[in-house]
C-alpha cells in the first residue's frame, strides 16, 4: 500500500503547486517514460509535478470508476473487476514513485505535499469502496464466480472483502464517520512516522551513534554509565513530552481504530485486522504467542545467569547486549569483530545475488543504464537463462537523514499482465529493498568500507526474500502478485531466504576479507553456525514481547480505550501487559508504544505477531530443504512455482499443503531457535 506522510504545510507551497497544475504538458508523470525497462527518470521529477499528477490520476481514477458503474451490460469479471484494476495508471504510477521516496530520501516540500495528498487519497478510497453501485456490480460478479480462474476468484474476493471492510454496509451516517475517521488515521500514522524520523535524527545528535548503530554500540561498548544513557535515550524515543512525542497521537489512532471496527461489528480492532488473515482470531495469535515467550524467558534466564556470573554483579538492561557478546567470545571463541572484515556491504549483496542465481537459476548484473533516485543507490537487472526479462532490482543500504529507521522491500511497479488485440504483454516489476547499514567510511569500527554485523547479513538476505517474492511471481493481475498476500503469510517467504546467508557453500561466494582478499576460514564459518542459536532468549522475548504488546493494545474495545488519557496510562499498560507476559526486567519489547512504527505507520496493527508465525512456515519449509539437500533442484522449483510465482493467488495454507505434502510444524520454530 501506499504511505502517507504529514509535516506542518510550507508557506506558500499550495499556491506553487495551484500554479503548477497548468503545466501539465511538462509532467513527466502523465507522459510514457521512454527509459529503460520504463523505470522512473528521477532526474526528470521535481517536487511541483507530484501534487498535479495525483489530481489528474484521482479525476482519471473516479471517470474510469463511473465507467464501471454506468456500464449498461451485465456485470462480468472484465468489465467490472479487471476494468478497476486498470482504472488509475496515472496514481499507480506517481503513487509508486512518490511514496517510496518520501520513506527513503525525503524532503521538507514532499513532507509538506503528503500533507495535501493525505485527504485527496482518502477520499477517492471512500468514494470508491462506500459506492453501493459499484459494490452491487462487484457482488453479482463474487456470487457468481465459479466459472472464473482460481486466480480471478481469489481477485473477486479481495475487491469483495474491500468494500465489507471499508463500509459499504453502514448507514449513511456510520459512512460518513468511517470516512472521517480513515482521514484522520492517514494523517495520524504518517505525523507518528514524522515525529520518529525527527527523533531517530535527534538521537545521533544525543548520544552520537545512529539509530541503526544502537545493537552493534550496545554490544561492543565498556562505558557502562554510556551504555545506560544510549538505553534510555533509545527506549524513550517519542515519549519526551516536546514537540515529536507520539502519546496522544497513539491514544487517539487507537481509539479511533476500535471506533472503526465497532462500527464495523467487531469486538475490538484486533479481531477485524485478524479476520481476513490466517490465524483468523485474536485467541488464536494469543495462543500462539504465549508459549513462544514461556520457552523464551526460560531460556533468558539461563543467559542472564550466564552473564552475571561473567560479570560480577546485577545485569540491567543496558548490560545485556554487551555482556551477551563476552559470554559469546567465551562459549564460541567469536565476536563480531573477528566477522565483521568478512562481510563487507558490496560482498554481502554478492552472496545475496549468488543465492539467489543458483537456488532459482536466475541471472543478476549491473544495470548501469537505469537511473536512480540519489547517490549510493545501485540499479540491476534480473533476467532468465534465456535472457527474458523478470525485473528492475534498486538497492538502497546505507543510512541518511532523510530515511526512516528499519529495512524494507517495496514495488516501484507491480507484476501483472496486460491483455491486448495483438497478444498479452507482461509487466515486469520494479523493486527496492531499502536498509540502514552504515555508510561506507562511517562504520564505527573501520574507516573503509560498510562493514556489517552479522544481524545486517540477515538482514540483507531477508529483505532480498521479499523482493524474489515480488519478482517471480507470475500472476495476471496486480492485486494478487506477489507479495499481495496476507500479511502473516508474507514474511515466510524473507525469513525463509534468511537461510541461505551462513550456508557454506553461499558463504564462501562471498564473505572475504575486505583488506586482504582472503575467503573466510571454515573454522570462523562454524563458530557463526553454531551461535547463531546463542541469546535466543533475548531474541525472541523482544519480539515475542513486541507482538503481545500490539495485540493487546487491539484488543481493548472503544470503551476500555476511553478511559486512557495520556502518557502515564501507556506506560502503565505497558508494564502491565509485560509483567502478565513474564517478561524479565532486563529485557523491554523490541518497540516499544511511541516508537512502534511497525503497528502505528506501516500496517501491521494486529498484525506483528506475523513474524514468529510465518517463521513457523519458512523453518518448516527450511527442514525439507535440508532434507532433499539444499540445492536440490526438484525441491526448489517445487518453491519457485509453488509459492513465489502463485502470489495471493491461492489461499495460504492450500499453497503451503501442496509444497510440504502437510500441515507447518509448529515445534519447527522452537528447534530453529534453540527453544525446546
Amino acid at each position: 500500500m501506499h504511505k502517507l506522510l504529514t509535516v506542518a504545510r510550507l508557506s506558500g507551497l499550495a499556491m506553487l503547486l495551484t500554479m503548477s497544475a497548468c503545466k501539465t504538458n511538462t509532467n513527466i508523470f502523465l507522459q510514457e517514460w521512454d527509459t529503460p525497462y520504463g523505470t522512473a527518470p528521477f532526474s526528470q521529477i521535481t517536487e511541483d509535478q507530484y501534487l498535479p499528477a495525483f489530481r489528474a490520476g484521482i479525476e482519471e481514477a473516479r471517470k474510469n470508476v463511473q465507467a464501471i458503474v454506468d456500464n449498461p451490460e451485465a456485470p462480468t469479471f472484465e468489465n467490472t473487476v479487471l476494468a478497476y484494476e486498470n482504472a488509475s495508471p496515472i496514481l499507480d504510477k506517481v503513487q509508486g514513485v512518490f511514496f517510496n521516496l518520501s520513506e527513503s530520501d525525503s524532503t521538507p516540500g514532499m513532507q509538506a505535499i503528503e500533507e495535501e495528498v493525505i485527504p485527496l487519497v482518502t477520499e477517492l478510497e471512500n468514494d470508491i469502496f462506500m459506492n453501493e453501485a459499484f459494490f452491487a456490480r462487484v457482488k453479482a460478479v463474487y456470487e457468481a464466480s465459479e466459472g472464473l480462474t482460481r486466480e480471478q476468484q481469489m481477485v473477486v474476493k479481495k475487491l469483495y472483502q474491500n468494500f465489507e471492510r471499508n463500509g459499504v454496509g453502514l448507514d449513511e451516517a456510520g459512512k460518513k464517520r468511517f470516512a472521517e475517521i480513515s482521514t484522520r488515521l492517514g494523517t495520524l500514522s504518517q505525523k507518528f512516522g514524522q515525529n520518529l524520523l525527527a527523533e531517530n535524527n535527534a538521537f545521533k545528535d544525543a548520544t552520537g551513534i545512529t539509530v541503526s548503530e544502537y545493537y552493534d554500540f550496545m554490544s561492543s561498548c565498556p562505558d557502562r554509565a554510556k551504555r545506560e544513557q544510549v538505553f534510555k535515550a533509545y527506549s524513550a524515543r517519542c515519549n519526551n513530552g516536546n514537540e515529536h512525542d507520539n502519546n496522544a497521537i497513539v491514544l487517539e489512532i487507537l481509539q479511533l481504530r476500535a471506533e472503526m471496527a465497532q462500527l464495523l461489528g467487531y469486538r475490538n480492532f484486533a479481531a477485524f485486522q485478524l479476520s481476513n488473515k490466517m490465524a483468523g482470531t485474536p485467541a488464536t495469535v494469543d495462543a500462539f504467542l504465549q508459549p513462544i515467550m514461556d520457552a523464551a524467558m526460560r531460556k533468558a534466564r539461563e543467559e542472564k545467569a550466564d552473564m552475571e556470573k561473567l560479570a560480577g554483579h546485577k545485569i540491567e538492561a543496558w548490560d545485556w547486549s554487551y555482556y551477551a557478546e563476552k559470554v559469546r567470545a567465551q562459549k564460541y571463541a567469536l565476536d563480531e569483530s573477528q566477522t565483521k572484515p568478512y562481510f563487507q556491504a558490496d560482498s554481502v549483496l554478492k552472496g545475496v545475488f549468488t543465492a539467489a542465481e543458483r537456488i532459482y537459476g536466475i541471472r543478476i548484473e549491473p544495470a548501469p543504464e537505469v537511473e536512480v533516485y540519489t547517490p549510493g543507490v545501485g540499479a540491476y537487472k534480473l533476467t532468465e537463462p534465456d535472457g527474458t526479462l523478470i525485473g528492475i532490482f534498486y538497492k538502497d543500504y546505507y543510512v541518511r537523514p532523510t530515511k526512516r529507521g528499519g529495512a524494507w522491500m517495496n514495488n516501484f511497479r507491480d507484476q501483472y499482465v496486460i491483455s491486448g488485440p495483438t497478444g498479452d504483454r507482461d509487466v515486469r516489476p520494479v523493486i527496492v529493498n531499502v536498509c540502514n547499514f552504515p555508510a561506507p567510511g562511517e562504520d564505527p569500527t573501520s574507516a573503509q568500507p560498510s562493514l556489517l554485523t552479522i544481524d545486517n547479513v540477515q538482514t540483507a538476505f531477508h529483505e532480498f526474500g521479499h523482493a524474489l517474492h515480488g519478482f517471480l511471481t507470475r500472476c495476471n493481475y496486480k492485486s494478487v502478485s506477489g507479495t499481495s498476500v496476507a500479511r502473516d503469510f508474507v514474511e515466510m517467504f524473507s525469513q525463509f531466504n534468511e537461510n541461505f546467508a551462513f550456508v557454506p557453500e553461499i558463504l564462501r561466494s562471498y564473505a572475504n576479507d575486505y583488506r586482504t582478499g582472503e575467503p573466510i576460514p571454515q573454522e570462523l564459518v562454524e563458530k557463526v553456525r553454531k551461535s547463531l542459536k546463542f541469546n535466543q532468549g533475548f531474541m525472541t522475548g523482544e519480539l515475542c514481547a513486541a507482538s503481545i504488546l500490539d495485540m493487546k493494545w487491539h484488543e481493548l474495545s472503544a470503551a476500555q480505550l476511553a478511559t486512557f488519557h495520556g502518557p502515564e496510562d501507556i506506560r502503565d499498560f505497558e508494564e502491565r501487559v509485560c509483567r502478565k507476559m513474564g517478561l524479565v526486567d532486563e529485557i523491554i519489547p523490541r518497540y516499544r508504544t511511541t516508537y512502534f512504527n511497525h503497528i502505528f505507520n506501516s500496517g501491521y496493527s494486529a498484525g506483528y505477531y506475523s513474524y514468529l508465525w510465518s517463521e513457523v512456515l519458512a523453518v518448516d519449509a527450511w527442514e525439507k530443504f535440508v532434507a532433499d539437500g539444499v540445492f536440490n533442484k526438484e525441491t526448489a522449483d517445487s518453491f519457485r512455482k509453488t509459492f513465489l510465482e502463485k502470489g495471493g493467488s491461492e489461499e495460504p495454507m492450500v499453497l503451503y499443503r501442496q509444497f510440504r505434502g502437510a500441515d507447518p510444524d509448529p515445534a519447527a520454530l522452537m528447534r530453529a531457535r534453540g527453544l525446546e
